[in-house]
């Protein structure tokens, strides 16, 4: 299959498998294909395509129907081209299987594919448990992965040595997305993924053992709840008085009622690690809400520093995908 046709098939399946609502069907001279057809089949629709678990019901058959759609739509003469059996038979199971009711389908968590086109070698990919719906206990949105954590972990995947070697602490872990990148593909020493709700811990061995990393020596699980000094707790010494590299944190500076905690905890963290390289990302729905966390920093005596790396237009996305037309800001934070 030529190689332009195969980078269709590809992004079409990848955006499928992240959970996309908006998709790239492949063009219609190729979508009429017998051959791409078959393959679409086999990745996304066939009884063992994917043993991980499958979409939201109501997902796949919206995806479905408008693919048969668009093929019926792209053939000129139906001599020479037709619909995939197999694609059809597929929709009719689909038609065929109960739908849980509304209630039933918010409470659930589905898995989503992160792609890692950046990341030499073609299978790098990251498998999560989600919940976009649902608002965890407390108010977090951990449950689900956001912009800021996509666009930072391109970041990373750029530039490994930010990583490689590293202990690293992420901040707000919400699914994991950033914790298992840095162990699972960015060399990174050792991870602790923290998180203050108890509804997203309880939710990280999952996400852990979709990616073969239940057990792993190499990441820890912390339930870290920010503004609560980190010495003097339970240990005598925090962390056990092992050293750490990198802070990480996405996303964790969209409520302003929580800042001032926020910051209290990188107050403690530099204490601790005079040395700590902390990089925090925004995705920048709100200007004033951003500011007050970097006039938090600097009444702290912080200093926040933008790291360029642009956001890549949706069309050249090729995995992970997310919206180009959301400001996400990136930024060192260190100690004046």
């Amino acid at each position: 299959m030529e190689a332009s046709v195969q980078k269709q098939i590809d992004r079409f399946c990848r955006q499928y498998l992240q959970l996309e609502q908006t998709l790239d069907y492949p063009e219609p001279q190729n979508i009429r294909r017998s051959d791409v057809q078959d393959v679409i089949y086999q990745r996304l629709f066939a009884e063992d395509a994917l043993p991980g678990g499958s979409p939201p019901l109501r997902y796949q058959l919206r995806v479905l129907k408008e693919l048969i759609s668009r093929i019926e739509a792209s053939i000129e003469d139906w001599d020479e081209h037709g619909v995939s059996d197999d694609l059809m038979s597929s929709l009719s199971v689909l038609f065929s299987a109960p739908a849980p009711n509304e209630d039933d389908a918010v409470q659930q968590k589905y898995p989503a594919v992160y792609h890692l086109a950046s990341l030499p070698g073609h299978e790098a990919h990251i498998n999560l448990f989600e919940n976009r719906a649902l608002i965890a206990a407390g108010g977090t949105t951990g449950l689900r992965t956001w912009e800021a954590a996509l666009h930072l972990g391109q970041l990373l995947c750029h530039d490994p040595s930010i990583i490689s070697g590293k202990r690293v602490l992420e901040l707000g872990a919400g699914t994991g997305y950033l914790s298992i990148l840095c162990v699972k593909y960015l060399g990174a020493t050792h991870v602790i993924a923290s998180d203050g709700s108890d509804d997203v811990i309880n939710n990280l061995p999952e996400n852990l053992f979709l990616n073969q990393l239940q057990g792993s020596s190499a990441i820890r699980l912390m339930d870290l709840k920010w503004g609560y000094a980190l010495v003097g707790t339970e240990e005598e010494r925090w962390n056990g008085g092992r050293p750490l590299d990198v802070v990480l944190g996405a996303d964790i500076t969209y409520d302003p009622s929580i800042i001032p905690d926020l910051v209290s905890t990188l107050l403690d963290l530099f204490g601790l690690y005079p040395h700590v390289e902390v990089i925090i990302a925004a995705t920048q729905r709100n200007l004033q809400t951003f500011q007050v966390f970097l006039e938090r920093c600097q009444g702290e005596g912080l200093k926040v520093e933008d790291v360029s790396f642009e956001i890549p237009p949706r069309d050249q996305q090729e995995g992970p995908f997310y919206n180009d037309q959301v400001a996400i800001r990136i930024c060192k934070v260190s100690k004046s």
